[in-house]
């Protein structure tokens, strides 16, 4: 015969709690969602917010184990992140706290992702936590940075680009010189603006290496290796894509600078960045699989040494 599910145990199970306090944040943060998504989908220096969410919800699956069960501490924990995300969007809320609309944007987002980590620890725990920390720690990449602080970066990607085109120019043997974001080859003078950053694609190179170093890695000190080594190939694979079009625009076709080459053919840049971060994976790996970290060797070592 069988058995009816209890719907008192369904309603204290840790993911229907879960759900609900999700099914929450979503209709109190919808309009912040919805702004959130629209300017990831119109600007592309947030483009790279859309693989956060996606990315964080399937390191959790992959790496889900039962929960060990709840404490006090525990639930009050939990409670406490999740009054202070409901403070903190209250706060937005009012008029009479005056700020900028991207930094309230911002904060409406880590509200929100706080709401959803207090979720988390009042319905898992917090050693269900801990294990989870990083895709949980993962998802302050859904926080959109405010324009004061995104415009030091893209100045940074600027000059940091423009001084690696002049490195690539001069290893090719071209006469060039440079001025702050000009580079000057004979017959031209290339212009690293704002939009040519490469802002978007190095935020989206970023987000997918630290992905990739969660999945792939386990020793930390490679997982940080391997995320550090993305912000100079960032900067490289722009400083190759300005010299690729220079030279081609010098050598070939000046139509290069303003054809389809220019406006779409970052991705091939990106891809070579991309295929720079895999050999490095690939090598580190190869130290991880060289020093497996076996928990009986240790036990086994100090026997053979008494």
């Amino acid at each position: 015969m069988a058995t009816q599910p209890n719907p008192e145990s369904i309603f204290k199970s840790p993911l229907a709690i879960f759900c609900a306090f999700g099914a929450i944040s979503v209709a109190v943060w919808w309009g912040t969602l919805a702004s959130l998504f629209a300017l990831a989908l119109r600007d592309e220096q947030y483009t790279h917010i859309l693989l956060v969410l996606p990315m964080s919800t399937a390191l959790i699956f992959m790496g889900w184990e039962p929960p060990a069960g709840m404490s006090g501490s525990s639930t009050a924990a939990g409670a406490s992140l999740l009054l202070i995300a409901v403070l903190a969007r209250a706060g937005m809320a009012s008029t009479a706290l005056p700020s900028a609309a991207d930094v309230r944007l911002s904060l409406n987002i880590l509200a929100l992702v706080t709401w959803w980590m207090g979720a988390f620890i009042f319905s898992f725990g917090a050693v269900a936590f801990r294990r989870a920390l990083f895709p949980l720690g993962f998802l302050l990449g859904m926080v959109p940075l405010p324009q004061f602080v995104l415009d030091p970066l893209v100045g940074l990607l600027q000059q940091g680009s423009t001084t690696s085109a002049h490195w690539f120019f001069a290893a090719a043997g071209i006469p060039v010189e440079q001025t702050g974001t000009l580079v000057h080859i004979p017959g031209l003078t290339l212009e690293v603006a704002p939009e040519c950053s490469s802002i978007r694609s190095s935020m989206m190179l970023l987000v997918t290496t630290m992905f990739l170093a969660q999945l792939l890695l386990v020793s930390p000190w490679r997982k940080t290796v391997v995320v550090a080594a993305a912000i100079p190939l960032s900067v490289l694979k722009n400083g190759l894509r300005i010299f690729a079009l220079g030279t081609l625009a010098t050598k070939v076709d000046p139509g290069f600078l303003t054809g389809r080459f220019h406006r779409q053919g970052g991705i091939i840049f990106f891809l070579i960045a991309l295929a720079g971060i895999f050999l490095l994976f690939w090598i580190l790996r190869r130290g991880e699989n060289q020093n497996p970290q076996v928990p009986g060797n240790a036990s086994q070592n100090a026997r053979s040494t008494r």
